[in-house]
């Protein structure tokens, strides 16, 4: 997955998070459509950097926030991480069975 959908899926929950519909953010970050925010979501457009900064503001976030992308990185990077994670701090394993079994039950 590009960065352009990465970007748009955090926005898209980033909004949901704070229980905001598409015509709402718009309102609120001054644009004149929705179509914007779905272009955005949709990873179809780059918001520019300035109506990047109101919407960070309208969500409460950061730049930090809005490309932290780790969530939606290919599985099987995740599933080396995981192992890597394992390899690294061995002491932890029933730590991380615990936190995945009450994760799936």
């Amino acid at each position: 997955m590009d960065t352009k959908h990465l970007l748009g899926k955090r926005i898209k929950e980033l909004r949901k998070r704070k229980k905001l519909s598409q015509e709402q953010l718009a309102e609120m970050v001054g644009f004149e459509s929705s179509n914007s925010i779905s272009n955005v979501e949709n990873g179809y457009n780059y918001p520019s950097i300035q109506n990047l900064e109101k919407l960070l503001n309208v969500l409460d976030s950061s730049f930090k926030d809005v490309f932290t992308f780790e969530k939606y990185q290919d599985e099987d990077i995740l599933r080396a991480e995981i192992e890597r994670l394992l390899d690294e701090y061995p002491e932890k394993l029933q730590d991380f069975y615990k936190i995945l079994k009450a994760l799936t039950e």
